[in-house]
């Protein structure tokens, strides 16, 4: 027989204990304008491992628009966006694929 009590404090506990995000690689693409730093996200993705993170910093208004398209049609995870004054943070984890 299933603890149901019990089992819900392990899930709880799963859940309490966030592992800090390991970012692999950081690129900074402030001050270029599109298409770079899609670009330039795509070649530095293409040298890391399935799996790995890259933080992309960009002003370009347009990554907003460009980094999720790219991601989702070339198999990456967009994980994390955030905003640091003037400058967006990307955080994508690398797919498998090889595009």
């Amino acid at each position: 027989m299933i603890d149901r009590q019990a089992l819900a404090r392990h899930n709880d506990a799963k859940l309490t204990k966030a592992t800090p995000m390991t970012l692999d690689e950081t690129l900074d693409c402030a001050g270029l304008l599109c298409p770079l730093p899609v670009l330039k996200a795509r070649k530095r993705l293409l040298q890391m491992q399935a799996g790995d993170v890259l933080s992309v910093r960009a002003t370009d208004a347009m990554a907003a628009v460009d980094l999720p398209h790219f991601c989702a049609e070339a198999g990456h995870s967009l994980i994390e966006t955030k905003t640091d004054g003037a400058v967006r943070i990307y955080r994508i984890r690398r797919g498998p694929g090889k595009l």
